[in-house]
């Protein structure tokens, strides 16, 4: 047979903690890149400029530069029109 402890479960929970703590400082956040592009493949027929957390994008973006992403924008690439990344460079 199996002691329990006094207060439910019998499971020693400081024992636990300083492990989740550890594990938590070891965890990264998710990054994006700023400006992405996603160049013309199977299943898309053009590029186009995204903000680099579209989920429209896929897993086919590209980083760029927001001098890039402004620059592509300037040579006629589409915006997406999900993130609408020329609205928030400034680029109608």
């Amino acid at each position: 047979m199996h002691r329990h402890q006094a207060g439910g479960s019998g499971l020693n929970w400081s024992r636990w903690r300083p492990v989740e703590k550890r594990e938590s400082e070891n965890l990264h956040p998710c990054t994006f890149p700023d400006w992405g592009i996603t160049d013309i493949s199977i299943g898309t027929s053009q590029s186009e400029v995204h903000r680099g957390d579209c989920f429209a994008a896929g897993k086919q973006l590209r980083a760029i530069s927001r001098e890039q992403a402004l620059a592509a924008l300037g040579d006629g690439i589409q915006a997406c029109e999900v993130c609408r990344p020329d609205l928030v460079l400034g680029a109608l």
